[in-house]
């Protein structure tokens, strides 16, 4: 049996101060895309969960900045969210939903893959299985009509339903359930909430204040 390790998934929204070193001591560090909230949330980085189609994954891959950036260099693994797969068969039918998001199924994957094994990294493909049965999760969460849940919810699923985690303590720190209005974030807070009163997730603010009332 593996080792139970701390595993911290951290959005890109604010955090409470001086988490940095609760999160630098975790085991697992994932982070996702520019890192905006990098430093205040600690520094260290395993994984780097990156939106790989888009113009998200367009920019990130031509600006200098980010590939330089102490995130991406330090990094282990960079992890693209969106199986290209699953992406491709989207188009036809957002070509029709929504016509203004016509390069939202652009696949930037290989462009991550040749820059992960340029570097020393590891690249994964997060598989259009786990995207598909957090769909299906989050119907009984009233999600409404969005167009893909966000690379956040994703990775959570993605670790949440990977036997090789399932002894892990996951914690969330910066998740803000805010953002772009294609995301059901809505129903992403109610189906996180739903995961923490089961005992598979915990939040990062909470626990801090539970440690500051005991001392610690």
């Amino acid at each position: 049996m593996a080792q139970a390790r701390q595993v911290m998934i951290v959005g890109n929204g604010p955090v409470d101060d001086g988490v940095a070193a609760l999160i630098d001591a975790a085991d697992l560090v994932i982070r996702f895309n520019g890192s905006r909230n990098f430093g205040a949330a600690g520094r260290k980085t395993d994984i780097i969960a990156v939106c790989n189609t888009g113009r998200p994954g367009a920019a990130m891959l031509a600006d200098p900045e980010w590939r330089d950036s102490e995130a991406v260099r330090t990094t282990s693994a960079i992890w693209s969210v969106r199986d290209p797969e699953k992406f491709a068969a989207m188009r036809p039918e957002l070509a029709v939903t929504h016509p203004e998001l016509d390069d939202f199924c652009d696949d930037y994957t290989d462009g991550f893959a040749a820059f992960a094994s340029a570097n020393g990294k590891q690249h994964r493909i997060i598989t259009r299985a786990v995207h598909e049965e957090l769909d299906l999760a989050l119907q009984a969460h009233d999600p409404g009509l969005y167009v893909v849940p966000s690379s956040g919810m994703v990775v959570v699923h993605a670790m949440l339903s990977d036997p090789a985690h399932a002894e892990d303590t996951i914690i969330l720190a910066g998740f803000g359930h805010t953002g772009w209005d294609g995301h059901p974030f809505e129903a992403e807070r109610r189906l996180t909430d739903h995961h923490i009163a089961s005992g598979r997730l915990m939040r990062l603010a909470p626990l801090f204040t539970h440690a500051l009332s005991q001392g610690a």
